[in-house]
C-alpha cells in the first residue's frame, strides 16, 4: 500500500488522487489558521518555493479538531492561508485527521509512522504534551495525530518515510528534505 492509492477533496471541492503525485516527495500537513504553530505557513511556504523544481510537493489538510483552531470554510481558509502567509502549495479539503471519522488518508500515515513522542527537550514541545494532556487526555495514547501541524514525509515511491510533531518546524526539516530528494 502506498499514499497514491487514496483520493482526497481539494480546498476547491474537486477529487484529487494522490497517484497525481507519483515520483515527488511529499510533506503531508494537518494544518489549522489559528494555532500556535500557524506561521509555520511561511516555513512551510518557503521549503516548497525553494525545492518544488526539483520534486517536492507540500499538501496542507486543515482540521478543526484541536480547540476549534480551523473554524472557517475551505474558501475562507483558502483566503486566509494566500493572503496571510502566501500560500501556493496546494490545499485541501477540511478533514478530520483522528478519531472515529479521520480521513483514510491519515489513518494510513499515523499507522505507516507511529508517534515516537513529543519534543521534550524544547518549550514548544512541553507545550504540546501539556496541552493535549489538558485538553485531550484521550489523545495520549495511541498513534493518532496529537495536534495541528504534525508532519508526514512521504518518498517518491508513495512510501511514508518519517513523522514530524508540530515542534518540528520546517526550518529543522530542511536538511531532511535536502537529503531525500
Amino acid at each position: 500500500m502506498s499514499v497514491y492509492e487514496f483520493k482526497v477533496k481539494n480546498i476547491r471541492g474537486s477529487e484529487v488522487s494522490l497517484a497525481d503525485y507519483a515520483g515527488k516527495l511529499l510533506l503531508i500537513v494537518n494544518t489549522a489558521s489559528m494555532c500556535g504553530f500557524t506561521p509555520q505557513y511561511d516555513g512551510l511556504e518557503a521549503l516548497y518555493q525553494k525545492y518544488q523544481d526539483r520534486g517536492l510537493v507540500i499538501l496542507g489538510f486543515p482540521s478543526n479538531q484541536f480547540l476549534a483552531q480551523e473554524p472557517g470554510s475551505d474558501e475562507e481558509i483558502s483566503e486566509f492561508c494566500r493572503l496571510n502567509h502566501g500560500v501556493t502549495f496546494p490545499l485541501f479539503s477540511k478533514i478530520d485527521v483522528r478519531g472515529d471519522h479521520a480521513d483514510p488518508l491519515f489513518r494510513y500515515l499515523t499507522e505507516a509512522a507511529p508517534f515516537r513522542g513529543f519534543e521534550l527537550d524544547k518549550e514548544a514541545g512541553k507545550k504540546i504534551q501539556s496541552a493535549v494532556e489538558k485538553f485531550y487526555p484521550e489523545n495520549v495514547a495511541g498513534n493518532e495525530v496529537k495536534w495541528n501541524f504534525t508532519k508526514f514525509l512521504v518518498g517518491r515511491d508513495g512510501q511514508v518515510k518519517g513523522r514530524f510533531e508540530p515542534s518540528v518546524t520546517p526550518e529543522e526539516l530542511d536538511p531532511v528534505i535536502e537529503a531525500a530528494l
